[in-house]
């Protein structure tokens, strides 16, 4: 399986960053101007310049891509364009070319030719399609994984019952618009293990925690279970977060729903445990790799 978001990854940028590098050079700007520019290695300058990045020439010769190359290059070496402006025209590009038909949804369709049998009516590439929405969900859920599986220290905040990093769709109802890790996440001999690709429907207790608390109006769609610590809640605290308790020994979508409404700011919960029930926090957040930094901000 892969997502068109890995098309970018792995041949839009490489080839663009590629294109940019010489087209600096030409400009006049040294190897060491140009990875600052671009925000790389002099290494990574260095392989762009003698040929050793793979360059998709679909890509590469597209005249939108050309035309943009030529506009950064001319206002990157200049100064009038800001390396945040330039990414900023990169990303409405890579939109456009994502969309229907166009050049990375075509390489996308190439590398994944079982698209063709859903039919006509299948628009994996429009922005507001399900399953357009479902991709956007497990590409940024893999990405806030790696985070917390580079993450050194994280261990530590596992608990016994495991972790569970989950996202949700825009508009999701039940546990099966939630997606996460298959058996969860746990410490194996000292390091994070996740044992399998994140899918939808995975992850009932967190899912719940993440659902009960998008219900009663707050702002987000991913979250993380940890151990439980006083002094993470005042860390968290400290970093701006907005804690509340809730009881998890009953009603947990009812416990969730009081302590929203009484901070509705909320984006920590957490419960103290009881008979049987193992005390922990939930950090929330707007995407997975937000919420995975937070963790990392903690370790």
């Amino acid at each position: 399986m892969q997502f068109v978001e890995e098309i970018v990854v792995d041949e839009f940028l490489p080839t663009v960053r590629s294109l940019l590098a010489g087209d600096l050079r030409d400009r006049g700007l040294t190897q060491s101007e140009v990875a600052a520019v671009l925000g790389i290695s002099q290494s990574a300058v260095s392989k762009y310049a003698h040929g050793d990045v793979t360059v998709n020439d679909r890509i590469a010769d597209d005249e939108r891509v050309q035309s943009l190359v030529d506009e950064l290059g001319s206002g990157l070496a200049g100064g009038e364009t800001s390396p945040v402006q330039a990414l900023i025209e990169l990303e409405v590009l890579i939109r456009e070319l994502e969309s229907g038909g166009d050049l990375l949804a075509q390489l996308h369709e190439e590398a994944v030719p079982e698209l063709a049998d859903h039919g006509s009516s299948f628009r994996v590439h429009d922005p507001e399609s399900e399953l357009r929405s479902s991709e956007r969900v497990l590409s940024s859920l893999r990405r806030g994984l790696r985070v917390l599986e580079t993450t050194s220290g994280f261990t530590g905040l596992i608990p016994a019952v495991g972790s569970n990093l989950v996202a949700c769709t825009p508009d999701a109802e039940g546990v099966d618009d939630v997606a996460g890790v298959p058996g969860r996440i746990f410490d194996v001999k000292g390091r994070a293990t996740v044992p399998a690709d994140p899918e939808f429907g995975v992850s009932e207790h967190v899912a719940r925690v993440l659902l009960a608390a998008r219900r009663h109006g707050a702002a987000v769609a991913a979250g993380i279970n940890v151990t439980y610590d006083p002094e993470l809640i005042d860390e968290l605290a400290q970093r701006g977060h907005v804690a509340a308790e809730f009881d998890e020994s009953g009603d947990v979508a009812s416990s969730v729903g009081a302590a929203i409404e009484e901070e509705p700011e909320a984006t920590v919960l957490y419960q103290t445990g009881g008979m049987g029930i193992e005390p922990l926090i939930y950090v929330l957040g707007s995407d997975a790799e937000s919420v995975a930094d937070t963790i990392r901000s903690l370790v």
